[in-house]
This record gives C-alpha cells, structure tokens and sequence, in this order.
C-alpha cells in the first residue's frame, strides 16, 4: 500500500512539471436527506469534497462528473449534461503555484452500492452538517462555510 501511494505522488508531481498548469475539480454532493457526501484519500490526510484533476482532452464538468462515480459510485441525476453548476474558480497556490480548483454543486443525486476501498479511496461518506468530520480539510471547511453561512468567498483554495 505504501508503494501505491508514493507511485501517486510522484505521478502527480510528474503530471505537474509535465503540464504547467494544473485544473482540478470539487464537487459540493448532499443526498436527499441533505447530508454532505466527503471522501478520505489514501494519499493526503483529512476528509475533502470528492473530485480530482481533470484529464486531458476532458472538460472540467466531465472531470467532476468522472471523479465523483470513480470515488463514490455516485452520478449526479441528469446525466453528463446536466445537473451540476459552477460555484467558483480558485487559485490553489499550495501545488506549484498554477494550479486551479473549479467547484461544482450537484443536482439530485443517484447513489450506488458504497465502493470498496482502493489505492486512491480510503471511504466514501454523506454526514450530517452537525456532525462532520473534525478533520475536514481547511480547504473545504471554508468553501462549507462561504456555502451555507455566507461568509465572504475567497479566490484561494
């Protein structure tokens, strides 16, 4: 596992010196009964909202249409055209200075049978607001908190 893991990170510092700048995607999921969807990496710590780089050749709304089935066998209701809407752009100055993070909202959502774990996905999890994880990300914790308390947006990841 631990070999897995560090192939992941050098692949991705390679992805990086290879292409410039870099987009990634987040995608902000509750199911029906309003519970926020998170995932925990093998390779990172703490608990983030689903999603990934976006490949190329690949839109940024195909990537957080892929990213979210690949981490959570989760599908946004509407298809590949539909059912996921723009909420930011933001500079992530924390990998190599040219990276993005484009965050989508989700529609309504169909949910599959939960993934097993893999080298990439430690779990996939919906949580209440009232009871989310203490090791959120500072990340998403403050994309959560310009979401649903209003507090002022920042163009930094």
């Amino acid at each position: 596992m631990r070999y897995a893991c560090a192939m992941l990170s050098l692949l991705n510092i390679v992805r990086r010196v290879r292409h410039g700048m870099t987009l990634g995607v987040r995608v902000l999921a509750c199911d029906d009964a309003g519970r926020l969807l998170l995932v925990r990496h093998t390779y990172v710590s703490g608990w983030h909202l689903p999603g990934g780089g976006v490949d190329l050749g690949e839109t940024a709304i195909e990537a957080a249409h892929r990213e979210l089935r690949e981490e959570t066998n989760v599908e946004v209701a509407g298809g590949p055209e539909g059912g996921l809407s723009l909420v930011g752009l933001y500079f992530n100055p924390q990998v190599g200075g040219r990276d993005h993070v484009a965050l989508f909202q989700a529609g309504p959502l169909v949910i599959g049978p939960r993934p097993e774990r893999n080298l990439e996905i430690v779990a996939a999890e919906f949580f209440t607001f009232d009871a989310l994880p203490e090791d959120l990300t500072p990340a998403t914790r403050r994309r959560l908190s310009e979401w649903r308390e209003g507090a002022p947006r920042s163009h930094h990841w």
